[in-house]
């Protein structure tokens, strides 16, 4: 048995690599971002005034950009409206002006929304790619009514928008369209120090109603990696002001509960914390944090939480873990890879302490690290009555290291540790992506973890190994990979759904472009899986043939077939089913987004598991009247019934509706309201921000 396994691991990569030989051959296209030599930015020493007017004289003499062409939903197009970006800079800051014109100004979308919500609005915004690296970049955006969001990209383009920086902004609605303006400290930024500093620059600006994006330079799927593509700009004589911040805060709560027909007390807390950030260099950062209060973050939306093989991942959202959490995603993380997160911080419950250095030191090598201790393990076990456990914290070291070379090729390395009373999970590992040509990368990962136990007998270790393949251009996409990842393998430090599995996964997708009003993109793909449970020795496959219409109007819809199995229990059941999805923004104040699958699935009981089949149903409502209120309705249903008899084992549904009066960018009124049907709750959020 043991090598007729290894012939099929065998063969699965070998059909890798036979699918990759079989792909077109991509040529070396030029780049087409402009000219060899960047750009020289124009310096100023009179600062324009930030008002989303272009009227100030200093613009005239500015750096414009202005060949925009599209790249959704097709590529290299003439723009439906023009635009225009002006770029200055002094010592202390990098500003942008934007000239949007709009041939019908009344169907510009936008909204006075809280920051990082323009998402669904018309938006123009810019990434820089301030260490010249091509590795990634800052994104710094705004919609017409100078509303922000800001984030960090990858060499792919795709962002996260948890990160949050001091900048300013506004934007301006007139006859011809709307303007907007920005101006970016430079020590909101990490770059290099030095006299003359070589940045990428990318512009891009969206207009909802055509679902339509464009940017500057042109970007291209046979141009490379997106931020390899970015236009070359130069400033010189930049003045380096050392971030230097400190945030103490007090804080004070008090908790009631609804228990037999009567609310009670659950207790008052009064607590202290401080928060510090201290730039060890113009590129190298230093964060620490003590008891820190997160009590300003919006509580997470309800997740249907029963019925679950692995725990709900949510998303980071505490401020002292954002700044540099790019640097911790790790090469081959790919949506079917079981592994999700070598670095999941919400993993640290409640730190008392916490240190993180994050940054980079010399041109090419990104250093990464975090230490915290952790009360929620001595917490819990107050709780439980262990008086040996009580009060003791768990300690996380956490260590990345990055060599960025050509492109937006790298190799990299993992250490990170979790020990809590002479138990604990250390793991160390290799990552990498090697840039084969403008249309195709190969990336791969390894990682060995050790488990230490108080019984010396049951200590264990475990692998894990992911490679890779991707390649896209106009029409195709096509994403493959493999994973082996034995019994033992665990991450206290990350996040994993599944161990003891040999897995293929692909994608390959092919797109249409038809010259029509209506239908601006019609995809076709294939998502699937297939998979040996080494538990079992059982295999499994899941196959999901999708067709994905795009139209104007952010508007998509998509119609899948799904074939496949899963094994659980050392048992094989069907998930086979089929599901209808729509998103579409209505109205200029109307969004609706909904779907609705039918399908079987698994009962996950370890002892007693069985076929049953279900529905699941999600539906999505934004109402914005007017530009300073907004209020959403969302629904999430799910039920399962046995698929022997029909019995309803249970139906499970959440409503969550948010309403928002935006008094102006900075001052808002917040009410979430939350209702489970199924945990028979209501949880309800009022917030004041200013």
């Amino acid at each position: 048995m043991k090598a007729n396994k290894e012939r099929i691991v065998a063969s699965w990569i070998g059909l890798i690599l036979l699918c990759a030989l079989a792909l077109p051959a991509a040529k070396a296209v030029a780049n087409p971002a402009g000219p060899a030599a960047p750009v020289p930015i124009h310096r100023t020493e009179t600062p324009p005034v930030i008002d989303g007017r272009l009227d100030d004289a200093v613009w005239q003499n500015a750096t414009r950009f202005d060949n925009f062409l599209t790249f959704k939903p097709d590529y290299g197009k003439p723009t439906s409206e023009k635009t225009a970006v002006l770029m200055i800079y002094d010592r202390t800051y990098i500003y942008f002006a934007f000239d949007c014109q709009d041939s019908d100004p009344g169907k510009i979308k936008a909204a006075m929304a809280k920051r990082d919500g323009i998402d669904m609005d018309d938006w123009i915004g810019v990434v820089l790619d301030t260490f010249g690296d091509k590795q990634g970049g800052y994104l710094f955006e705004v919609n017409p009514l100078g509303v922000q969001m800001d984030g960090r990209i990858n060499a792919d383009g795709n962002g996260d928008a948890s990160f949050d920086t001091v900048w300013e902004s506004k934007g301006c609605i007139h006859d011809k369209g709307y303007s907007a303006e920005m101006a970016i400290p430079f020590k909101s930024l990490r770059y290099p120090f030095k006299k003359q500093i070589t940045m990428g620059l990318l512009v891009s600006r969206f207009i909802g109603r055509k679902s339509e994006q464009t940017s500057f330079p042109e970007l291209s799927p046979e141009g490379g990696a997106i931020m390899t593509q970015a236009q070359r700009i130069e400033l010189s004589d930049v003045k380096f002001e050392r971030p230097v911040e400190f945030i103490p805060a007090l804080t004070y709560d008090q908790g009631s509960s609804h228990s037999e027909g009567e609310m009670r007390s659950t207790g008052r807390n009064t607590d202290f914390s401080l928060t510090g950030k201290l730039g060890l260099t113009s590129n190298l950062t230093l964060d620490a944090t003590y008891n820190p209060d997160f009590s300003q973050i919006e509580t997470d939306a309800g997740q249907i939480d029963v019925n679950l093989r692995y725990s709900i991942y949510y998303p980071e959202k505490r401020p002292f873990f954002l700044e540099g959490m790019e640097n911790f995603n790790f090469a081959t993380a790919m949506e079917a890879n079981t592994i999700g997160a070598i670095v999941y911080t919400r993993s640290i419950t409640d730190p008392l302490l916490g240190v993180k250095l994050t940054g980079k030191i010399g041109g090419q090598n990104v250093l990464s690290g975090i230490f915290a201790l952790d009360e929620y393990p001595g917490r819990l076990a107050a709780e439980a009555g262990d008086l040996d456990l009580a009060g003791r914290d768990a300690r996380f070291t956490i260590l990345r290291y990055k060599r960025q070379m050509s492109q937006d090729s790298y190799v990299g390395g993992f250490f990170t540790d979790r020990s809590f009373a002479g138990t604990g999970n250390s793991v160390g590992g290799i990552d990498g992506r090697w840039r084969l040509n403008n249309t195709s990368y190969f990336e791969y990962s390894f990682f060995k973890s050790f488990n230490r136990e108080l019984d010396a007998g049951r200590d264990s270790q475990g692998h894990a190994l992911g490679l890779r393949y991707y390649f896209s251009n106009r029409h195709w996409d096509v994403d493959l990979g493999f994973f082996d990842l034995s019994d033992d393998f665990r991450i206290d430090t990350g996040y994993v759904t599944r161990t003891g599995i040999t897995m293929v996964p692909a994608f390959v997708a092919y797109s249409l472009f038809p010259k029509s009003n209506f239908f601006q993109r019609l995809t076709a793909f294939w998502w699937s899986y297939h998979l040996l449970d080494k538990h079992s020795d059982l295999f499994e496959t899941y196959n999901h043939l999708v067709l994905r219409l795009s139209m104007p109007r952010q508007t998509q819809v998509r119609f899948d077939a799904i074939l496949g199995n899963e094994v659980f229990a050392d048992q094989r059941f069907s998930l086979s089913g089929w599901r209808v999805r729509g998103v579409t923004q209505l109205l200029k104040q109307l969004y609706l987004e909904g779907g609705y699958r039918r399908s079987d699935r698994i009962y996950y009981d370890p002892q007693a598991p069985f076929q049953g089949r279900g529905s699941t149903a999600d539906l999505f409502l934004l109402f914005q009247p007017f530009d300073k209120l907004s209020t959403s309705l969302g629904l999430s249903y799910y039920d399962i019934s046995r698929s022997s008899n029909g019995e309803k084992i249970y139906d499970y549904t959440i409503w969550r509706s948010r309403t928002t009066l935006q008094v102006n960018r900075f001052l808002f009124f917040r009410a979430i309201v939350e209702y489970n049907n199924y945990w028979r709750k209501i949880n309800a959020d009022f917030l004041l921000g200013l």
